[in-house]
């Protein structure tokens, strides 16, 4: 009897350390980061792309959408492809998004990943008629980071203009309405959590917060316009949400967020 029970003992651990290991087995890091061109606020003219990778790979993210990306501009150097050189720095694979035409290159957001890309595509964003501002993208790659569990990870900025964030938001969310996969988007928005732009952005996506989770600027933040969210709601669940604090490399902190799947 003895050795019945202590074999039942050893079965149902077993069990749970199987159930562990599954459990961290389907959990997903992201990291979403407006890299400011990688120029640091402190050094004016400066580009410090080590910096920003460096700040990568301690994040431990597979998943990385990155904002104010620069390739071939004047700024940055006319032979810097950043989203290429990021990957190379970080060991993993980049996909550029152009979101406009920038001092002889181009400007835009990108997506890092440790895992292969399946597709990638991007989509111009809107703006209104008479307001002005920047045009903006939405890159997105379709990835699998466990068997048989695709997702739709996308990388946005939205413009300064509240008509056009408006109008950006609202395309995201048709965009996306029907999708064959789970998404994740990260991305600068903009917008604080209690703007219309995000309360719209609200009502389709589940958006992954903490208290006083400020991300601008970096040294004594003050408000929270950059963020990870995922549709359908209760896809995932939140392990660990983060915002780094790391004050050199960009004018704006990086947020980290582990998912799990559901």
């Amino acid at each position: 009897m003895k050795n019945n029970r202590y074999q039942c003992m050893i079965f149902i651990c077993v069990l749970l350390l199987f159930s562990a290991i599954s459990g961290y087995a389907q959990s997903l890091k992201t990291l979403t980061y407006n890299i400011h061109h990688a120029n640091p606020p402190s050094k004016a003219d400066h580009i410090d792309l080590e910096a920003i990778a460096r700040v990568i790979r301690d994040s431990g993210a597979e998943l990385v959408a990155l904002q104010e990306v620069d390739v071939r501009t004047e700024r940055s150097g006319a032979d810097s492809d950043q989203a290429e050189e990021l990957g190379r720095l970080t060991g993993m694979r980049h996909y550029f998004a152009k979101a406009i035409d920038h001092q002889g290159g181009e400007y835009g957001v990108a997506i890092l990943s440790k895992h292969p890309f399946i597709s990638t595509e991007k989509h111009p964003l809107p703006m209104a008629e008479g307001v002005g501002g920047e045009p903006r993208t939405i890159a997105m790659a379709v990835v699998e980071p466990h068997a048989g569990k695709r997702v739709i990870f996308a990388c946005t900025h939205l413009d300064l203009k509240a008509e056009n964030r408006l109008l950006q938001v609202r395309h995201i969310a048709d965009l996306t309405a029907e999708l064959d996969y789970p998404m994740i988007l990260g991305g600068d928005f903009n917008a604080k959590p209690d703007s219309e732009a995000v309360r719209q952005l609200d009502a389709h996506f589940q958006r992954s917060a903490i208290n006083k989770g400020f991300t601008i600027p970096v040294e004594s933040p003050n408000r929270e316009i950059d963020f990870i969210m995922f549709r359908p709601k209760g896809r995932f669940e939140v392990v660990r949400h983060e915002v780094i604090d790391e004050q050199y490399a960009s004018d704006h902190l990086p947020v980290y967020v582990e998912l799990k799947f559901r």
